[in-house]
């Protein structure tokens, strides 16, 4: 399925006698540019399949992003493919074809190592504040079990001094947040065994509740505490492609950032870390890391858990195209083909 197509090509069907120029750039995997002059990738895919459809010729060329942009706009190239997002603001200059595939923008970083991880995890806030809350629970419900039981129990209070009944009674207080609720007939007296019985639900979600916050905590802990969403990237070192609407994004956002011509270059900027995080599309920085990881390359970056400013592609189309009506009703139709939801699979089912 995953066609490869030379930078000439003509339709399979009758020639309309209508030739046009289109412009492309590397995008795994929308467009994916090999080093013999074929491309092949998801965009070249539906590209290859509307233009056969409506019995275009074309020859596609190599171009960077703002250059492509550009050149569709002056009407130096007719049609744009690749994984270019329809924003208002090239909307102005240019015109769009129906969407074709929806994402979102992402955040990567390079995963820390062990010291760094457990520092920071034991200094974040949010972790600090659980713990807090948990040990403040203990203490209230062993204080709580401590006044009604230690005078009457010894089996659970069984030290001499009051001082190390207190500690007991700490001690059945975490063990009963820990564990859940203890048999109710191990009280002696009538409140003790209510109140276990009472406490016996509470306990059950807040041992749930505090498991699921140390667990996202301790995950994104081992990814980067220091960012919880797009706004904490205004105190790191940040990385985007030239042009692309995550450098919008950034901009828009006062984020000062460094910009780079392609993905494959953010990549290599932060693994080496010339940046900390790197803003791009998650379609394409999916793709493009778990290959690299398939080559033992990049081992520790990981995109975070975030997602934010959906992106909608569209092919690029210069304004007033004769074509555009034709080749929205041809990409509406082979959207709903099996051979696009195969072509879906291959490219994505290992995401």
């Amino acid at each position: 399925m995953k066609q490869e197509i030379t930078a000439n090509q003509t339709a399979t069907k009758p020639s309309s006698n209508a030739r046009v120029q289109v412009g492309s750039y590397n995008c795994p995997p929308f467009v994916i540019e090999h080093d013999d002059g074929t491309y092949s990738g998801l965009s070249i895919f539906l590209w290859h399949k509307i233009a056969d459809e409506l019995g275009l010729e074309y020859k596609i060329t190599n171009h960077g992003l703002e250059e492509l942009l550009n050149d569709v706009a002056s009407q130096t190239l007719n049609i744009g493919v690749s994984c270019i997002s329809i924003t208002p603001e090239r909307e102005e200059i240019l015109d769009f074809s129906h969407s074709f595939y929806e994402t979102h923008l992402a955040i990567v970083v390079k995963q820390q190592g062990h010291f760094a991880t457990i520092k920071q995890i034991l200094t974040n806030t949010k972790l600090l504040k659980v713990l807090g809350f948990f040990m403040a629970a203990a203490a209230i419900v062993g204080g709580i079990y401590f006044l009604l039981e230690h005078k009457v129990n010894d089996k659970l209070y069984s030290m001499s001094s009051n001082k190390a009944k207190l500690i007991e009674g700490f001690i059945l207080g975490l063990l009963f947040i820990t564990k859940g609720p203890f048999n109710y007939y191990e009280f002696r007296t009538l409140t003790g065994r209510v109140l276990t019985v009472m406490l016996a639900v509470f306990t059950t979600f807040f041992i749930a509740s505090i498991t699921a916050v140390l667990a996202s905590t301790f995950t994104l802990g081992l990814l980067s505490s220091d960012i919880k969403g797009p706004n904490d990237l205004a105190k790191m070192r940040v990385g985007a492609k030239q042009a692309s609407t995550s450098s919008l994004f950034l901009t828009n956002h006062s984020i000062v950032h460094r910009s780079y011509p392609d993905t494959a270059d953010l990549l290599v900027a932060l693994d080496q870390g010339e940046v900390d995080a790197i803003v791009a599309d998650d379609a394409v920085l999916k793709f493009m890391i778990k290959k690299a990881k398939e080559n033992g390359e990049y081992e520790s970056l990981v995109i975070l858990p975030y997602q934010f400013e959906k992106q909608n592609y569209g092919l690029v189309i210069e304004n007033n195209s004769p074509h555009r009506e034709k080749l929205n009703r041809a990409l509406l139709k082979i959207r709903k083909s099996p051979e696009w939801r195969q072509a879906l699979n291959d490219y994505f089912a290992t995401r």
